[in-house]
């Protein structure tokens, strides 16, 4: 039996009709084309997914939330339901590049609603890294009082330096978000996928003799200096937090560089009797390279 060619491949074309208009953000065309490919094809697999990405293009708005539990909805149905489909219709390449322009819709949306803390990830700023928009992540976390003494919005201005800058330029953050919130630094320590910040996080695994928790991590940016005390410049502009045993390790470590330097040799080993009665871990770590 002869095939036919154009028989066998209408189903895909009339499922690229509806690509084709839903990555142009074409509600009105992917609804016409989706009706085409129903009509003919009632049983396509691809029509529920489809029509979930024509919806949420056709619900489109600009208007403003006016309560948090509204965002939260709307980014779980961006999330949890809109960005699956997405990832499974679209090229890898183009899913999250077509999906930004929907988040920082929402971003605009909730940037009237002031950040709450139990529900922090309703703030824009949280929806504006997700749109890969970093320069006004940063704007929203400023307006945010005492962002750098809260976790949510301390993680998000790391993020957002980090992606503005690189590595150095969100060290301070790092830092203070490791005394901070350790469950915090650790999961956006994988987010940022930096090779040298990951290099560094499994040598610590590895080697530094804690509790084996998750609160070891507050230890890190100590350990860290031991390490690369290259990096002393920039780990002195974090600023204090809870001025905590982990906190104080750092600055010792600090004034420790800074008494090698000057030679005073009395000063340093009555530094380094501190340091050890502190933390033997982070004065093990230090001693190793001495």
């Amino acid at each position: 039996m002869q095939l036919d060619i154009f028989n066998d491949s209408r189903d895909v074309m009339l499922r690229n009709d509806v690509l084709s208009a839903l990555q142009q953000y074409d509600a009105a065309g992917a609804r016409r084309a989706l009706q085409a490919l129903e009509n003919e094809y009632p049983e396509d697999e691809a029509l529920v997914q489809l029509g979930l990405i024509a919806d949420a293009l056709e619900a489109r708005s600009t208007a403003p939330f006016e309560r948090h539990q509204a965002v939260l909805d709307a980014r779980h149905l961006l999330s949890q339901d809109l960005q699956p489909a997405v990832s499974r219709l679209f090229p890898r390449a183009d899913s999250a590049r077509w999906l930004a322009p929907l988040w920082a819709e929402l971003a605009g949306r909730a940037a009237v609603l002031p950040f709450r803390a139990d529900q922090a990830d309703a703030h824009s700023a949280s929806l504006f890294l997700l749109a890969t928009s970093w320069a006004e992540a940063e704007d929203a976390v400023l307006r945010i009082a005492s962002w750098r003494r809260i976790p949510a919005p301390l993680s998000w201005m790391a993020q957002a330096r980090y992606q503005i800058g690189g590595l150095d330029a969100s060290w301070p953050l790092l830092v203070e978000l490791a005394w901070l919130s350790p469950s915090l630094f650790d999961h956006l320590s994988e987010q940022l996928d930096d090779a040298s910040l990951i290099a560094l996080r499994r040598s610590f695994d590895a080697w530094f003799d804690g509790e084996g928790n998750i609160g070891d991590l507050a230890w890190f940016p100590a350990w860290v200096l031991t390490e690369k005390p290259g990096l002393a410049p920039l780990f002195r502009q974090a600023e204090s937090t809870r001025r905590n045993a982990p906190e104080r390790a750092l600055k010792l470590v600090l004034e420790l560089l800074s008494l090698e330097r000057q030679g005073r040799h009395h000063e340093l080993l009555q530094t380094r009797r501190e340091l050890q009665s502190l933390s033997a871990a982070v004065y093990a770590a230090y001693m190793k390279t001495r």
